[in-house]
This record gives C-alpha cells, sequence and structure tokens, in this order.
C-alpha cells in the first residue's frame, strides 16, 4: 500500500512558499526547528495548501487578524493573543486570504528531549497530541509572557541559527509550559477512565484508518465491547465512533487527492474500499462534492 506524502519543512517551504528572500530566513536543520515571523512566511504562499501533513508539529501564535486552518475534520479560527498547533502527522488544510501577523514555529519532538527536557513534557503537553484541543486562548498576561519568550527565541534564531541549543531550547520549554497553564486539559480527574480509553481509541483511528473501518476492531484493540466503546466515545465526544472513523476516512482521501494523480477507484481502495461507489457516497456526505469534484477544485486553486 502507498503511503500519503508527508512533508518535511523544506519540502514544504519550497511547494508552497517558493522564494529566495523566504530561504535566507529559514537556518540550519528546519526538521529540527524553525522560527519566523507570520507575515514574513505567509506573504510568500502562492496557493492555498491542500490536506497535507507534516514530519514535525507546528505552532501559530498571532500578534494580529486571524487565521482559519482545518486541522483533521475540524475547522479553527484564531485571533490575536491566540495560539494553534499542529501535531506531526496530523492532516491540516489553510487557503491564502488570512491578513494577519504573528510567530510561526515548526519543530521535532527533539526540541523538547536532551539536556533541558524529557520524555514527560511531551506526555504533558496535550496540544502535541491528535486528540488534543489545537486551539488555546491566551490571557492578555500569558498573551504578553508568550511573545517575549517568541521574540527571544526569533532573535536568537536570526542571529545563530541553530548553534546555540543551550538557549533556544530552554526559552522554548519555558513558551509551551506558560501555554500549558493556559491549556484546558480533556482529561479530567471526574472521567479520567473514560476520556482515557476515548482518546487512545482517536490515537488508534489515526495509526490504523487505512485498513480498520469497524468499531469492533478498535473495541477489540482495547480489550472492551463495541458498546461500550461506542457509549463513552459518545458521551465525552458527542460523537460516535463511526463518525470519527468516517471522518478519518475523508480526510486520508483528501489528501491523497491532493497528492497524487491515483485514478478514484485507486483512492478508493487506498483508504480501505474496493466499492468506488460507496466510498464516492461516503466522501459526498461530509465534503458536499465527489472525490472528482474535489480533486478539481484543488487544482483550480
Amino acid at each position: 500500500m502507498n503511503e500519503i506524502k508527508v512533508y518535511d519543512a523544506r519540502a514544504f517551504t519550497s511547494r508552497f512558499m517558493p522564494s529566495q528572500e523566504l530561504e535566507s530566513l529559514l537556518k540550519g536543520d528546519l526538521n529540527k526547528f524553525l522560527i519566523c515571523r507570520v507575515e514574513d512566511m505567509y506573504r510568500h504562499v502562492k496557493q492555498a495548501v491542500p490536506a497535507s501533513r507534516s514530519l514535525t508539529h507546528s505552532c501559530l501564535f498571532l500578534t494580529e487578524g486571524s487565521a482559519i486552518m482545518k486541522i483533521g475534520s475540524e475547522e479553527y479560527c484564531i485571533r490575536k493573543g491566540e495560539m494553534l498547533f499542529v501535531p506531526a502527522g496530523q492532516v491540516f488544510s489553510f487557503d491564502i486570504h488570512d491578513r494577519n501577523k504573528g510567530i510561526f514555529c515548526n519543530f521535532h519532538d527533539d526540541m523538547l528531549l536532551g539536556r533541558y527536557g524529557n520524555s514527560e513534557l511531551l506526555k504533558e503537553f496535550e496540544f502535541l497530541k491528535v486528540w488534543g484541543k489545537p486551539h488555546i486562548a491566551l490571557d492578555k498576561e500569558t498573551a504578553g509572557f508568550v511573545l517575549h519568550l517568541f521574540e527571544r527565541i526569533l532573535q536568537e534564531y536570526v542571529e545563530h541559527g541553530l548553534q546555540h541549543m543551550n538557549i533556544l531550547q530552554p526559552y522554548l520549554i519555558a513558551l509551551f509550559c506558560e501555554v500549558n497553564r493556559a491549556y484546558e486539559p480533556v482529561l479530567t480527574n471526574q472521567q479520567t477512565n473514560a476520556v482515557g480509553i476515548t482518546n487512545k481509541f482517536r490515537e488508534l483511528v489515526f495509526q490504523n484508518i487505512r485498513n480498520r473501518h469497524l468499531v469492533s476492531d478498535y473495541a477489540a484493540m482495547l480489550n472492551i465491547s463495541p458498546s461500550h466503546l461506542n457509549k463513552l466515545v459518545k458521551t465525552i465526544t458527542r460523537k460516535a465512533p463511526t463518525k470519527w472513523i468516517d471522518e478519518a476516512i475523508v480526510q486520508e482521501a483528501k489528501v491523497l487527492l491532493s497528492q497524487s494523480d491515483f485514478p478514484i477507484s485507486e483512492v478508493a481502495i487506498q483508504v480501505g474500499f474496493d466499492d468506488q461507489s460507496y466510498f464516492t457516497r461516503l466522501f459526498k456526505r461530509y465534503e458536499g462534492m465527489t472525490p472528482t469534484e474535489f480533486r478539481r477544485m484543488i487544482k483550480m486553486s
């Protein structure tokens, strides 16, 4: 089975933001870390970015204007003093009409590990999980702290690239700790077991969607009954497991339709359907258009 293309930072900027000026702003190993002003990066975007994936995490912090991005099956709009995270591997897309200012940061897990970090940080920062809440609204004081930390990191990066990790990494960790204080956890003491199972279900869907489409498949992985899984997921998310599965299938299909020239019948097979007509009906139910119409729209954008 062919894998959906996952962009590294250099490939992504080269395809969607081709610019020698932008290249001069990005320093060192882009697959480890990069930071720049939103206005310096996105004015080079030449086309809408269709459903894509990245090898690394990214975050957006706005100081002016607004930005709309689709992450997974949900669309988010952020404004001044708010942040948006896209976990590594998650499907995302955005248009080119937003007018805003702020800071964009892209980073590998390694930036939170090593001398100044540890694996527990990755567990603590739910906003880097596919089941976490990617949109975080900061109060005025926290937004000020976050902006100050971003500006210090940006200054260091512009002047020295990745030469001084003993400065970059601690500041980045401090920044995310500030953000984490403003984050409202998905996991609560009252719902620990139910939320834990629901989050694990969403992770499993993320990992297995191309060959596992049945609620019973995921229930078996979690060692619970399908009816119990259905009850838990609906209680916590107000959305049935089947809908989570269907939406994940559609996201996979959108990436393939955007990145490949596979005929629709092959796209259907790649996401686990031998019946192209059923796949087309499912896709249209969620996107309001057929796969063919979606691909035509992408090519015209």
